[in-house]
């Protein structure tokens, strides 16, 4: 069994025993009633009663725990073994995306190292040479960024002059504009 089925088994055996305890105390209740409505057998001797009644209270409760297996166990099992071969198979899904995953990058991996092996080969017989494959990166202008090298600007540099934004101190402001205290002039 594997150990998430252990306290499957658990929970599964502590229902069995809820279960068992409840068809008992219907079956002492149901004994009682009959008992207390004079029902059936009421002897003067309360020991035949007891024995009587034990044995009925017996046969209630094997009668019901046959229904019980007859209809609601089947399903139940039928439910948890279904939910155990959904997870089984979630869990192999899983399995195998992650060991497909692992040789797609192995495979990646011996198809770089085969490419570097060819270089160096190639390097090995023609030392002193550049290889093709980098002569063929400096002759194609790619946009690439170490082949981007910006152009001298042309234009003239004209004079700078400060912006102005809205407050001089080196020009006097026209007399139109302020009285002789400071203030706005009225508009007329």
């Amino acid at each position: 069994m594997t150990p998430s089925g252990a306290p499957r088994e658990h929970d599964q055996a502590e229902i069995r025993l809820m279960g068992l305890i409840l068809m008992q105390a219907m079956s002492i209740g149901l004994a009682i009633w009959l008992f207390d409505a004079k029902m059936w057998i009421d002897l003067d001797d309360p020991g035949v009663n007891g024995v009587t009644y034990a044995m009925a209270a017996f046969a209630v409760q094997g009668l019901a725990y046959y229904i019980f297996k007859m209809f609601f166990q089947h399903s139940m099992d039928e439910k948890a073994r279904v939910g155990m071969m959904e997870r089984q198979r979630r869990t192999r899904y899983r399995s195998m995306e992650s060991n497909f995953d692992r040789r797609r990058q192995d495979m990646e991996l011996r198809t770089q190292e085969t490419q570097l092996e060819m270089e160096l080969q190639w390097m090995e017989h023609n030392p002193g040479k550049t290889p093709p494959w980098i002569e063929q990166r400096i002759s194609t202008n790619g946009l690439s960024s170490s082949s981007f090298i910006p152009e001298t600007p042309t234009h003239v540099a004209g004079e700078e002059h400060p912006l102005k934004l809205g407050i001089s101190f080196d020009e006097k402001e026209p007399d139109s504009l302020r009285n002789s205290d400071g203030k706005f002039a009225k508009k007329e």
